[in-house]
C-alpha cells in the first residue's frame, strides 16, 4: 500500500521558521550528512561507524481502545489529525509528524520517511497498516515529535490481522518515550496492555509513563481515586512494574469536556514531558557530535602514529636487508679478487690503490685462499655459496616492509583532522551555547 491523497490546511508552512531548537538539530544533522565533508563521509574512509542524529523525538501511545491516544494527539497538535471516537478507529501504526504540507502517507512510502523502521518490514502484515499524517502544525514543540498512534488494545477474541504484540515492542525499542494510558471506563486493566507494558518495562522503565486519560469522567473525587487505586494494584501484582514512586497523572481533553471537571487536569504534564525528552535528545546530540569529533581525532591520530613507527620500521629492515645482502656479496667479490690477482691484475690494482694498499689487500686475499688445502677447495666454494644463499634469504626476510601512507593520504588525513577540531567542534560549542542561552541568557555564558 504505498498510495497517498493530499489534503489543505489553514496553516502556512511557508510562514513558518525553524525554532533555535530545530535549528541546533538541523545544523547537527547536517554536519553529519553534508556532502562535501560530512562526519558519515569522513567515518567511511577512516572505517568508523557513525549515525547521523534524529531531528525529532519519537513518542509511542499504548493504551486499550478508546485510551484517549488519538485525542491526546490532536490536543497536542491543536489539529484534527487522528479519528476518535468509542470505536476502534486506529487499527494500524500511524506515524503523525510535522512537515511543510498536509499529507497521508501509507505502506512503503511510511518506510522511506523513516528508513531506521524498515525492518518492520520482517513482521507479517505490518506494512500494510502503516499510515503517516503529515501536519503543518507548529503548536507546542510537534515540530520536534513524531508521535506514534498504536491499535487500541482488547483482550478476548479479537483478531490483529498482524503480531500486534511483538511490533509494539519493537517500536517501544526505539521510542524515546512511551506514554501507557489508562481510561476509567473498564477497559484500563486489560491484560493484553499489561504484558505489553510489563515487557517493555524490564528494559525501558525510564521511558514509561503512566497516565490516567478521562479523569472528567471518572465521577467524584472518591471514584476517580477508587479507580487508580484499582489500576495501582493489578499493576503491582506485577513483579516488573511494582515500583517506588508510582506517579500516574489524571488528564482530559479540555475541549472534549461539556461541563466543568471536578478534577484538575494535569495534561500539560504530558506535554512538559515530551519537552523534557526534547531537551534531553538535544543535550545527548550535542554530545555525541563532541564524542564522534573525539573519535574521529583519535583514529586520525592513531593511523599517523602508525605510519610514522612503520616507516621507522622500514628505514630499520631496509638497513637490515641492506647489510645482509652486502654480506652475502662479500665472498664472492673476495673470490673474483683472487681469481683477478692470479690472472695479473696486481699490476693494475697498484696502480688504481697505489702500490703500499694493493700490496696489502692482495697479500691478506692470497692468504685467506691459501689457507684452503687445494683437495678441499672446491668444498670451500661450495660452503662459501650456501652461506651466501643463506644471507641472501636473511636479507630477503629482514628486509620486508609494512605499507605506509602516502603524502598525499597523510595530508588528507591531516586535513580532516584540523576540520573536525577546528570547524566541527567549534560549531559544536556555539550550537551548545545557543541552546543554553534559552535557559541562562547569555550575560551568563559570556
Amino acid at each position: 500500500m504505498s498510495g497517498r491523497k493530499t489534503r489543505t490546511t489553514a496553516n502556512a508552512p511557508e510562514n513558518a521558521t525553524l525554532s533555535i531548537n530545530e535549528r541546533i538539530l538541523k545544523d547537527c544533522h547536517n554536519l553529519y550528512v553534508n556532502e562535501e565533508r560530512g562526519l558519515i563521509g569522513i567515518s567511511q574512509k577512516l572505517n568508523l561507524s557513525l549515525l547521523a542524529p534524529r531531528r525529532k523525538i519519537t513518542v509511542l501511545l499504548i493504551g486499550n481502545h478508546s485510551a484517549g491516544k488519538s485525542s491526546f494527539i490532536n490536543w497536542y497538535v491543536e489539529e484534527h489529525v487522528q479519528r476518535t471516537g468509542v470505536a476502534i478507529e486506529t487499527q494500524g501504526f500511524t506515524f503523525v509528524t510535522s512537515g511543510r504540507k498536509r499529507e497521508s502517507l501509507t505502506g512503503n512510502a511510511t518506510l522511506h520517511l523513516y528508513p531506521h523502521f524498515e525492518p518492520l518490514r520482517r513482521l507479517d502484515g505490518v506494512v500494510d497498516y502503516l499510515t503517516t499524517e503529515i501536519s503543518t502544525s507548529k503548536q507546542k514543540k510537534f515540530s520536534l515529535v513524531t508521535f506514534v498512534d498504536t491499535p487500541g488494545l482488547v483482550d478476548g477474541d479479537m483478531v490483529y490481522p498482524f503480531n500486534v504484540d511483538e511490533s509494539i515492542k519493537w517500536l517501544g525499542d526505539l521510542a524515546d518515550l512511551i506514554f501507557v494510558f489508562f481510561d476509567p471506563m473498564g477497559q484500563a486493566l486489560c491484560k493484553r496492555t499489561l504484558n505489553i507494558v510489563e515487557a517493555l518495562n524490564q528494559t525501558h522503565s525510564e521511558r514509561i509513563k503512566f497516565y490516567l486519560t478521562k479523569a472528567d469522567t471518572a465521577g467524584s473525587d472518591s471514584d476517580r481515586q477508587r479507580v487508580m487505586m484499582q489500576i495501582v494494584q493489578e499493576l503491582c501484582k506485577r513483579p516488573g512494574l511494582n515500583k517506588a514512586a508510582f506517579d500516574m497523572p489524571a488528564i482530559f481533553i479540555p475541549s472534549l469536556t461539556a461541563k466543568s471537571p471536578r478534577c484538575e487536569n494535569q495534561i500539560n504534564e504530558a506535554a512538559r514531558e515530551v519537552s523534557k525528552s526534547i531537551d534531553q535528545m538535544i543535550q545527548s546530540t550535542l554530545n555525541t557530535l563532541e564524542k564522534d569529533c573525539e573519535s574521529i581525532s583519535s583514529t586520525v591520530d592513531v593511523k599517523l602514529e602508525k605510519d610514522r613507527v612503520d616507516r621507522a620500521y622500514n628505514l630499520r629492515a631496509r638497513s637490515k636487508g641492506l647489510l645482509f645482502f652486502g654480506l652475502s656479496l662479500l665472498f664472492p667479490m673476495l673470490l673474483f679478487f683472487n681469481l683477478f690477482v692470479k690472472a695479473g691484475g696486481g699490476s693494475f690494482l697498484q696502480s688504481v690503490l697505489g702500490d703500499q694498499l694493493a700490496n696489502v689487500t692482495i697479500s691478506y686475499v692470497t692468504l685467506m685462499f691459501s689457507a684452503i688445502p687445494d683437495d678441499s677447495y672446491m668444498y670451500a666454494i661450495v660452503a662459501h655459496a650456501v652461506v651466501c644463499l643463506i644471507l641472501l634469504t636473511i636479507a630477503r626476510y629482514v628486509s620486508r616492509t609494512r605499507s605506509t601512507l602516502s603524502r598525499g593520504e597523510r595530508r588528507a588525513l591531516g586535513e580532516i583532522r584540523t576540520y573536525v577540531q577546528d570547524s566541527v567542534k567549534t560549531r559544536k560549542a556555539q550550537l551548545y551555547k545557543e541552546y543554553l542561552q534559552q535557559s541562562v541568557g547569555s550575560d551568563f555564558l559570556s
